[in-house]
C-alpha cells in the first residue's frame, strides 16, 4: 500500500509536471490508447523520458494497469534502483539473456498480460538517436505469437530525444508530440507481422515528420 501511495505521489507530483508544464507534451489522437488490457503499446525509444511521458497519457489511477517493460540487466540489479524500477515506475522485467539459457525472457510478460494489464514496449531493444529511429528487434513478434488476440497500439514520439537524450540526466524544455497510430494485429506470421509493424511505425514518423497540425 505504501508503494502505490508513493507511486501515485511520483507520477502525480514530479512525472506530470514535468512532461507537461516544463517539456511541454501534445498528444496526437489520445482516443486510439488502449481502454483496457491486455494490449500493447509500441513506442520508439530516445530518451529515458520515454516510458513515463507514456504512462501520463493514462489516468493515474490506471497505473496499476500500465507498465512498461523494460531489460532486467540494466533495471534489477540490486539497490535502490532494483526498487524505484520495480514499485514506482512500474517496469516488467525482460531477461535479454534467457534464451541463450533456453529459458522465456518473457515470462513476466506473459504473466502481465494474462491479468489484462497494458504494456509499453520498445522493440528497437535499446535508446537510440534523438528522432532516429533504429530496426525494431524481432522478440516482439515472438512475444505476439503467444498472445495473438492481443492488440498492439503503434506510436512515435518526436522531441524527447532533445529533452532528455541518451548520456544526460537533466531535462531542457524542448516541446515533445505523441502520436498515437491504429492497432494492428497479430498476422500469423512473425516476418509479416514485423513487416506490418514497421510499415505502421513508418507511417507515424512520416506524420510526426510532416508539418504540425495547425
Amino acid at each position: 500500500m505504501l508503494n502505490w501511495i508513493l507511486k501515485m505521489f511520483f507520477h502525480a507530483l514530479v512525472v506530470r509536471p514535468l512532461v507537461f508544464l516544463i517539456v511541454g507534451l501534445s498528444v496526437r489522437d489520445r482516443e486510439k490508447l488502449p481502454r483496457v488490457g491486455p494490449a500493447i503499446i509500441v513506442s520508439n525509444h530516445n530518451s529515458h523520458l520515454d516510458a513515463v511521458t507514456l504512462l501520463s497519457l493514462f489516468p493515474l489511477m490506471d497505473l496499476r494497469y500500465v507498465r512498461p517493460v523494460a531489460a532486467a540487466d540494466y533495471f534489477m540489479k540490486p539497490g535502490f534502483m532494483r526498487w524505484f524500477s520495480l514499485n514506482i515506475i512500474g517496469i516488467v522485467p525482460v531477461d535479454r539473456h534467457a534464451r541463450e539459457r533456453g529459458e522465456d525472457p518473457f515470462v513476466y510478460v506473459n504473466d502481465e498480460l494474462e491479468q489484462n494489464h497494458i504494456l509499453i514496449i520498445f522493440p528497437e531493444g535499446t535508446r537510440g538517436e534523438p528522432e532516429r529511429m533504429a530496426d525494431l528487434k524481432k522478440g516482439i513478434s515472438h512475444l505476439i505469437e503467444q498472445h495473438p488476440d492481443v492488440p498492439i497500439t503503434p506510436i512515435i514520439t518526436r522531441g524527447l530525444g532533445k529533452a532528455l537524450p541518451r548520456g544526460s540526466y537533466l531535462p531542457v524544455p524542448f516541446f515533445a508530440d505523441v502520436f498515437v497510430g491504429d492497432a494492428i494485429r497479430w498476422t500469423g506470421d512473425r516476418d509479416t507481422f514485423m513487416d506490418v509493424l514497421k510499415t505502421s511505425m513508418q507511417t507515424l514518423s512520416d506524420k510526426a515528420d510532416a508539418k504540425p497540425f495547425e
